[in-house]
């Protein structure tokens, strides 16, 4: 058999494409990697499956150090050999979301799907919304896969769409934005990781342990997340896959995978297997 290569490069098309770094490479793989394990083993155990890509970009996406053009997230669940019932995308920014509007009316115009041009940190009860109705007799599961640019993802809006079956790869910026900005989040004004986390006194939870974690924000954001998404009923998620810069190795940040059952956590580990290079931070 013939396994999916979710790394798709495609030629320019003359519509706007940002451009990206070479790791963006891997994500796609990974997250590409896990739509195929997952409706090829899900899509005759549910009546429906459903994408959810919270920060969807333009759909294509220039590598700055090669100049070669790929599929983003979007587009590659979108060529997914055993397409979801329904895809459905948000994208803030106007231009990327123009170029996605008129590549998937172009090329995938046999799916279902919808766009929302919008931050989806404000506008997820239109996600919401857009979920097809399920019932007995009519089942339902989505996979929702977030990559926001920094920690400005907030914990409201995945604990709103976690509270039903739902699986998450939420990136997290932990090292690029969390770790440099530790000085500047500490101050009072900022409501960054309050949002982030769902948690207003985190500065008072983080002072508590200053002796393990003051040297080490990465680990107290991604120990408070984690407690966090299993209060919403998921399980631990035993390993987050951490992406890393080509130049000088230095650490970027996490793909975190949870899910509410145990054989989500089969098919991520799975996907692993199929990513060469790769580091997890364990919990």
């Amino acid at each position: 058999m013939i396994r999916f290569n979710p790394q798709i490069q495609v030629q320019p098309d003359g519509l706007h494409t940002p451009e990206v770094r070479e790791w963006s490479l891997e994500k796609y793989k990974l997250v590409g990697s896990y739509c195929d394990i997952f409706t090829a083993g899900m899509r005759k155990k549910w009546n429906q499956l459903i994408y959810i890509d919270l920060f969807a970009g333009a759909g294509y996406a220039k590598i700055k150090e090669t100049g070669k053009t790929y599929l983003n997230s979007a587009l590659v669940a979108m060529s997914n050999p055993n397409p979801f019932t329904k895809y459905i995308f948000c994208e803030q920014d106007k231009a990327r979301y123009e170029a996605l509007c008129t590549r998937a009316k172009r090329d995938f115009s046999h799916l279902n799907y919808e766009i929302f041009q919008g931050d989806s940190n404000i506008i997820i009860d239109r996600v919401l919304q857009a979920i097809p109705p399920y019932g007995k007799g009519n089942t339902l599961l989505p996979f929702c896969f977030v990559d926001p640019f920094s920690l400005n993802l907030k914990f409201s809006t995945i604990e709103s769409l976690g509270k039903g079956l739902m699986d998450f790869l939420i990136l997290q910026a932990l090292h690029m934005d969390g770790n440099r900005n530790l000085e500047k989040y500490l101050k009072e004004e900022s409501t960054k990781i309050e949002n982030y986390l769902g948690i207003s006194n985190w500065r008072e939870i983080f002072e508590k342990d200053a002796t393990s974690n003051k040297t080490n924000f990465v680990k107290f954001l991604g120990d408070q997340y984690q407690g966090k998404m299993v209060g919403l009923g998921y399980q631990s998620a035993k390993h987050m896959h951490q992406i890393r810069s080509n130049e000088k190795n230095l650490p970027l940040y996490y793909l975190a995978f949870y899910s509410k059952h145990k054989r989500g956590e089969e098919f991520f580990e799975e996907v692993r297997k199929r990513i060469t290079t790769q580091t997890t931070m364990n919990f």
